[in-house]
């Protein structure tokens, strides 16, 4: 590989870091009767699985939002019977394996925890300050770049590469930042799309979707929850165990 070539690649790795894209992440399901921990009544079949593990989590949203304060589980309805059905949210709870219950958090709040966590932020590259070091990094590379073309010592390029990044850091910081916004908005409409928490599952529907729980909890051994209908005000008492 020529130095002029090797130049271009460094250049290219440079702004290809500075563009972390967002994908959304589809999150598929299992009929609901494939489900171990599948429970039925008055015509409606529930079932789900926790999503505790960084690992997996990072699988169904693009990073790790159990890091980010948020232990989502996901829920799979088969709703067989005649009337509209909503979660009752103030009586929905996670059981952790120490047996203690912690609340579903709203979306809303779901969604404030990712906004303020540094996963995200260190997945977009939020913040000046961020922006500045990423910059100083790319103006290392540049060097590095300068001193391959000029046939210039790795020493020197480096010395280069922190002047450039010392002049030019809050630039090339800046243009990730200014693409950041967007790709922010992306995944915070992509968390409230895959929330179940406050929608409605219509009669003869099958919905999937997740509750949000706070990341605290650590484990997730059952999921206590109500379902309401929404036409007689009769509530659904569900337990679906993960262990």
């Amino acid at each position: 590989m020529s130095r002029k070539q090797l130049a271009v690649l460094l250049v290219t790795l440079l702004f290809c870091s500075a563009c972390t894209a967002y994908k959304s992440q589809y999150v598929g399901f299992r009929p609901v009767e494939d489900y171990a921990n599948r429970q039925v009544i008055d015509g409606v079949s529930v079932a789900g699985e926790a999503f505790a593990e960084p690992g997996a989590a990072k699988d169904a949203f693009g990073f790790d939002v159990v890091g980010a304060g948020v232990l989502p589980v996901q829920v799979v309805m088969n709703n067989r019977g005649n009337s509209d059905l909503e979660i009752v949210a103030a009586q929905t709870f996670l059981v952790t394996d120490a047996n203690r219950y912690f609340p579903v958090i709203p979306n809303s709040v779901a969604i404030d925890r990712l906004e303020k966590s540094t996963q995200l932020a260190s997945f977009f590259g939020k913040g000046a300050g961020k922006g500045a070091l990423l910059g100083a990094a790319g103006g290392a590379i540049l060097g590095t770049a300068i001193g391959i073309v000029s046939g210039s010592s790795v020493g020197e390029a480096l010395g280069k590469g922190a002047a450039v990044g010392a002049a030019g850091g809050a630039v090339i910081g800046g243009v990730k930042e200014g693409t950041s916004d967007e790709r922010e908005r992306s995944i915070i409409d992509d968390i409230r799309d895959k929330g179940l928490e406050g929608k409605e599952i219509p009669p003869g529907s099958l919905a999937s979707g997740f509750l949000f729980f706070p990341a605290e909890a650590g484990t997730a051994a059952a999921l206590k929850m109500q379902l309401r209908d929404r036409s007689s005000g009769k509530i659904l008492p569900v337990t679906l165990t993960f262990r």
